[in-house]
């Protein structure tokens, strides 16, 4: 059995938002905790220990970074669809406090940032699932009900057992404009982005300039689109990146556009999926 069907856009059914609002969208704010002298996410691909210059530059985001992007979502009454690592909630409480006082929407991302979910057999698949999400849900007080892998990984196992443990719906699938259903019963696949996110935007030399425009393209192709059916837009936010004070200035300017629009539906990616299940 594959995970999901293909399925031309044009052929679906019209899809419609709560409202009449013709284009749903949704901040995927990254919180993730990486280890030190670990491999991952660099500015400056090193072998060194202690890698000060990549971790430094990550950590920022749980330092700094997190509190300028979270004042600018305030500003445009956002709620993040906050994408954590379970290790967030042992090292960063403040964190959890801060989103759980501004009703989140809590989103599985794995353990850390620093281990990709891949090459798991069934059963420790299993209880790692297990102990990302309880740990998640005692630290939030909500049981996430979606899932988003390290880097976007999953096991061919993964949206089974996700299912299993109550999730809904999981982002790794970045391949459409609209949710759909997976062939797992219960699972659904929600729009994500790998293009409009700020990590692979600014590390290949766009500016802020460049971001503001992208996303305003962004939505006033979809709303264009959506003439016809809905769409969702993802902003995919890391708090190391978007937080520099020289980024952070176009983000307001960017929610700024996006939070003037008539015909926006300002939600949650948990929301876009308890409404598609609905219609």
């Amino acid at each position: 059995m594959t995970l999901y069907d293909y399925s031309p856009l044009p052929t679906r059914p019209r899809l419609e938002w709560p409202d009449g609002k013709r284009v749903a969208f949704y901040v995927g704010l990254n919180i993730e905790r990486f280890l030190p002298g670990q491999p991952s996410t660099s500015i400056w691909p090193l072998d060194i220990k202690p890698d000060a210059l990549n971790h430094g530059w990550r950590e920022y985001g749980e330092r700094v970074g997190i509190w300028r992007t979270m004042d600018i979502l305030d500003r445009y009454g956002l709620r993040a669809s906050a994408l954590i690592n379970s290790l967030v909630t042992e090292h960063n409480p403040q964190i959890i406090e801060a989103g759980t006082e501004r009703n989140w929407a809590w989103l599985a991302h794995g353990r850390t940032n620093s281990e990709l979910h891949t090459g798991y057999e069934p059963d420790e698949e299993r209880r790692i699932l297990t102990d990302i999400t309880t740990t998640i849900e005692k630290a939030t007080g909500q049981r996430p009900k979606g899932w988003m892998g390290p880097a976007l990984t999953e096991t061919d196992n993964s949206p089974q057992l996700l299912s299993e443990l109550g999730y809904q719906y999981v982002l790794d699938w970045t391949n459409d404009d609209q949710p759909y259903r997976l062939n797992v019963p219960g699972m659904l696949s929600v729009p994500y982005t790998v293009e409009l996110n700020d990590l692979g935007l600014f590390l290949r030399g766009l500016t802020g300039p460049d971001f503001l425009q992208m996303v305003k393209d962004q939505y006033d192709v979809l709303r264009e689109d959506s003439a016809e059916t809905g769409r969702v837009m993802a902003l995919a936010l890391h708090p190391f990146v978007i937080g520099q004070p020289f980024r952070a200035k176009y983000l307001d300017l960017a929610l700024q556009y996006i939070a003037a629009q008539s015909d926006v539906w300002l939600t949650t990616s948990d929301d876009i999926a308890a409404h598609y299940v609905t219609v």
